[in-house]
């Protein structure tokens, strides 16, 4: 089950963001442009009004996957034996800065990614049959970080076939000291680095929930808090993907804090 789990996915600290790149691509220090003051780049698809009430695709829905984190578990062991079937960790030692086992534990409800400035962390949410074959559904996390300046996270969906041009979708994605973003990037090969993307303005301090929805072929909706924020109706994949987080290896000291993950199957 670590196959898929093996490919390294190099993380580069952009200006404004954190920045994801794929396993075959060269690292680069802007694979993706920060939104301008006005919250979306101006290459941003329509974007809905931020007051705008739409319905948020998870309400009286039972996930597919959920966790939460309830059970205490240490790092070091403790927390992949205790959540082997909701966390896929990459391997200790991936990309030369992926160290997982030690710096992921649970406690008091949440999933504490631990934060150095020496060490990583990355892994995919699901079980080890199904966590990566997603085609479409809605994606929901609840996170907040504490600390951990210059240091960022990346929650994503990202395809299975570990071809970057078929579709990477972030969000939230940036880095600690700033604001959770959206980069919906392009699927034209060799244009990847593109995105649309869009500033929620929120504080990464504070508990938020970010919902993903994804409509193969047609669109992905972004939702914060339950609300509609923004869409993008271009470079929509279709094939398989994986919902994970990555965290870098520099910054201060902190801490990644998840509430809980649940996925939806499409309808």
């Amino acid at each position: 089950m670590f196959k898929r789990a093996t490919t390294v996915i190099l993380v580069a600290a952009a200006a404004a963001a954190l920045a994801i790149t794929a396993a075959a691509v060269p690292e680069s220090r802007a694979t993706s442009s920060a939104a301008p003051a006005g919250g979306s780049s101006s290459s941003a698809s329509p974007t809905p009004h931020p007051t705008t009430v739409a319905t948020d695709p998870t309400i009286g829905r039972t996930p597919t996957f959920s966790v939460d984190f309830d059970t205490p578990a240490a790092a070091n062991g403790p927390f992949a034996a205790t959540y082997a079937q909701s966390w896929q960790p990459y391997p200790d030692g991936t990309g030369g800065k992926y160290y997982s086992s030690k710096m992921v534990s649970a406690h008091d409800g949440y999933m504490d990614i631990a934060l150095d400035g020496e060490h990583g962390s990355a892994g995919t949410f699901g079980t080890p049959e199904d966590a990566w074959s997603h085609v479409g559904g809605s994606f929901s996390v609840r996170a907040r970080a504490t600390g951990g300046d210059k240091n960022g996270a990346a929650i994503m969906l990202w395809p299975t076939s570990n071809d970057w041009a078929d579709g990477e979708l972030n969000y939230p994605e940036g880095n600690f000291d700033g604001s959770p973003r959206v980069f919906h990037h392009s699927m034209l090969p060799g244009d990847e680095k593109a995105s649309d993307n869009y500033n929620t303005r929120v504080s990464w301090r504070d508990w938020h929930t970010y919902t993903t929805e994804w409509i193969p072929g047609r669109a992905i909706h972004y939702y914060l808090d339950g609300k509609l924020v923004f869409t993008v109706a271009r470079n929509v994949p279709t094939t398989p993907h994986r919902y994970m987080v990555q965290v870098g290896n520099w910054g201060k000291a902190g801490h990644l804090q998840i509430d809980w993950v649940r996925t939806y199957d499409a309808q």
